[in-house]
């Protein structure tokens, strides 16, 4: 009996938010394909059936796919990521796509996401806005992205040491827009900038964060954020 791929979120923090459901799904399945086994192998810890666990890094998804389809001949599978959900800014994409076009069931355990996460404890007026995950590593490549997306509000993911360059390339397409930084959300030190990009930049210049970094820009003052905003 053909399996199902299973896309199940992990917590992006605090392993308490790992829901039920996925718990249940994770001691299940005769398979967790995780982005790093290293990272998701505690999730796995403690079960009395642990499934196999292998990588999934994205240099390597192609080479894998055909590994995970076999397996899916004869049983489930769970696709997780170092944390949050799969496949967003993450391997897995490719992934999924060949499942459902081999004709596997394919189904979304829901859960955490740093993107839904900093957008809703922001504050920010961001009702509709465009996520960028993480923004090329040029200046020039990552202000074309902002501009042409300047009438909307923003989410995009950085690393700690990025951080601050990033910021200063943003000040010059966005201007006085609010900015908020999420750090570390849901771990023991989680915490939370406001201000404009300029300011922030300068912030981190002297002080480099620690941990990931999910920002959140707010639309601008007097416009739709994006097509019916």
């Amino acid at each position: 009996m053909a399996g199902v791929l299973y896309v199940v979120a992990t917590p992006i923090g605090n392993l308490s938010d790992l829901s039920p459901r996925a718990a249940e799904i994770l001691g299940q399945v005769a398979l967790v394909v995780a982005e790093d086994t290293r990272r998701s192998g505690s999730l796995l810890k403690g079960r009395p059936e642990r499934a196999r666990l292998i990588s999934l890094p994205g240099e390597q998804e192609e080479r894998r796919i055909p590994l995970v389809l076999e397996q899916l001949r004869s049983g489930d599978v769970a696709l997780v990521s170092d944390a949050g959900t799969p496949a967003i800014s993450d391997p897995g994409r490719r992934l999924v796509a060949a499942a459902r076009e081999a004709g596997f069931q394919v189904v979304a355990i829901p859960g955490p996401s740093a993107l839904a996460a900093a957008v809703s404890a922001s504050g920010l007026r961001a009702d509709r806005f465009l996520f960028l995950g993480f923004l090329p590593r040029t200046k020039s490549r990552s202000q074309k992205l902002l501009q042409a997306s300047e009438s909307w509000a923003l989410v995009f993911h950085e690393s700690p040491h990025r951080l601050a360059a990033t910021l200063e390339w943003a000040a010059e397409v966005i201007g006085d827009r609010t900015v908020a930084v999420a750090r570390e959300i849901s771990k023991l030190h989680e915490t939370w900038y406001l201000g404009t990009a300029a300011e922030l930049a300068l912030r981190f210049r002297a002080e480099p964060p620690r941990g990931e970094c999910t920002v959140v820009v707010e639309a601008p003052p007097n416009k739709k954020a994006g097509p019916g905003g």
